[in-house]
């Protein structure tokens, strides 16, 4: 997601390092990439400029703290601006009685009907009771295909194939919806190939009669500027109350997203970032400037996980953890239930530092995927014995295990290697109070949040309090007295 503009928008930024003092001229200079970066992602050039120039303005009325790297600053306030380039947001749907009326519009092949599955889904899981109604009778196969999805989802579709009127069929299906206790209806209304004045009539005939509490505009973000133009010609006719961006999994370049909020007023609440049933997001615009400039979104990751994973073995998992047990098999269900959140390259883009990583793997042709298979594979070749009480795998156990996986034998040294690694880090953990253990998850949280440049390039070291960069010879002089101390503390034990 958007992997084309967070490269060009990080190296415009870290054209800014190593300057020394920031001035006037190199901050212009910086500016102009950054605009550059903006209009190669296809973003509106009246958008980027006032963008520009409010980062700008910014920027050269820096008060430089001594705490702070410069360019740190900078950055917090680029991503301030995105923050309110996009937002502010607000996703909730509201509760009406007897019935909400939600209506989503679009152009044909933008992946309204999808997303209608994909929301129905969404409000059933927070307890709701939606209806589909099959409103887009200019396309047969739109019916079958909402069919298909409310019963995949467990939502009933209320359809007519021989009605040829969708205001008289919306007005039924919401007469149906409170006879049957519906508390949510999803209007899948026509689309088009492109904007007409037949289908806006339509549209806002469905609008008038039937008066929807929520208009969501569903579009293709792939389709950068073209999907802003349709969605303020939407809004000039509808007044839409938020915007849907689908395929934003596909967008490498963000214009769409970035524009949208901007050329209409109307905010963007929910993107769709896969092609499953579970892949609608809600939009938190502070979290997308996250990911734009290459932070992670821990925030959304860990929303995924509580929805995704399993409570009772999450629980049990907990209960080992704290006695301070963690064996190969513990080690392949913490696998198993990551694997849920979706391909290690979606799982990297969401930790901060990590994105990049990602990226460097897939140009190295390594494949993360395989290499969980792999890993898998090796456990699965072990007894039950060797996965409680990896210590007693020699290299006869060893071999038999390679063979097993048809795997080579350094390959299963660095799982072990791995599991060790892990297993110690467990039960350090386990020995922590919980002050401790908080105080950790706190540490951690304010290297990200208080040096948010760092993330960006996490390959830049820094002494600590000054600031600056260290030197090879720092760095080399500050690695081997890292390695002394850890010699020394091995040694006490």
């Amino acid at each position: 997601m958007f992997e084309s503009l967070q490269e060009s928008l990080g190296n415009a930024i870290r054209n800014l390092t190593g300057r020394g003092k920031l001035t006037e001229a190199n901050i212009r200079e910086g500016m102009r990439l950054v605009q550059q970066s903006l209009l190669e992602a296809d973003v509106s050039l009246p958008v980027v400029k006032d963008f520009v120039d409010k980062i700008t303005q910014k920027s050269l009325g820096l008060q430089v703290e001594k705490v702070y790297n410069p360019t740190e600053q900078i950055v917090t306030i680029v991503h301030d601006e995105l923050v309110n380039l996009m937002g502010p947001v607000d996703s909730r749907i509201p509760t009406k009685e007897p019935v909400t009326i939600i209506m989503l519009c679009g152009l044909q092949g933008s992946g309204k009907t999808t997303t209608c599955g994909k929301l129905g889904k969404r409000l059933k899981a927070a307890g709701r009771k939606p209806l589909f109604v099959a409103a887009d009778l200019q396309r047969p196969a739109a019916i079958a295909q909402l069919e298909v999805l409310g019963e995949k989802v467990g939502v009933p579709v209320f359809s007519d194939r021989k009605c040829a009127d969708p205001v008289d069929l919306c007005r039924r299906a919401v007469e149906h919806a409170i006879a049957n206790e519906n508390d949510v209806v999803l209007l899948d209304t026509a689309g088009r190939l492109h904007i007409d004045q037949e289908l806006m009539d339509q549209l806002n005939r469905i609008e008038r009669q039937l008066d929807p509490d929520q208009v969501y505009f569903v579009v293709d973000s792939m389709t950068g500027q073209d999907a802003v133009n349709s969605a303020k010609a939407f809004n000039e006719t509808l007044e839409l109350d938020g915007v849907i961006l689908t395929k934003l999994d596909g967008d490498t370049r963000g214009g769409a997203a970035l524009s949208v909020k901007a050329i209409t007023g109307v905010p963007i609440k929910f993107i769709g970032s896969g092609e499953t049933l579970e892949a609608l997001e809600e939009f938190h615009p502070d979290r997308m400037a996250g990911r734009i400039l290459g932070m992670g979104d821990l925030a959304t990751l860990l929303e995924t996980a509580r929805e995704k994973f399993d409570a009772a073995e999450l629980k049990r998992q907990q209960e080992q953890l704290e006695k301070g047990v963690f064996t190969l098999d513990d080690f392949r269900r913490q696998m198993q239930q990551a694997n849920r959140l979706g391909s290690m390259h979606k799982i990297m883009s969401f930790i901060p530092g990590l994105g990049q990583l990602s990226k460097i793997l897939g140009s190295m042709n390594v494949d993360p995927e395989g290499e969980m298979r792999r890993i898998g594979g090796i456990i699965d070749s072990m007894t039950k014995e060797e996965r409680r009480n990896p210590k007693i795998i020699d290299y006869r156990r060893k071999r038999r295990i390679a063979l097993g996986a048809g795997v080579e034998m350094h390959q299963i040294n660095e799982l072990l290697t791995m599991y060790e690694h892990m297993a110690a880090m467990v039960k350090s953990w386990s020995h922590m109070g919980i002050g401790e253990k908080m105080d950790n998850v706190r540490d951690m949280t304010q290297q990200v949040s208080q040096s948010p440049f760092s993330v960006l390039n996490p390959l830049q070291k820094k002494g600590p309090g000054t600031g600056k960069r260290l030197t090879a010879k720092e760095r080399l002089a500050q690695k081997k007295r890292l390695e002394k101390e850890r010699r020394k503390k091995k040694k006490g034990k």
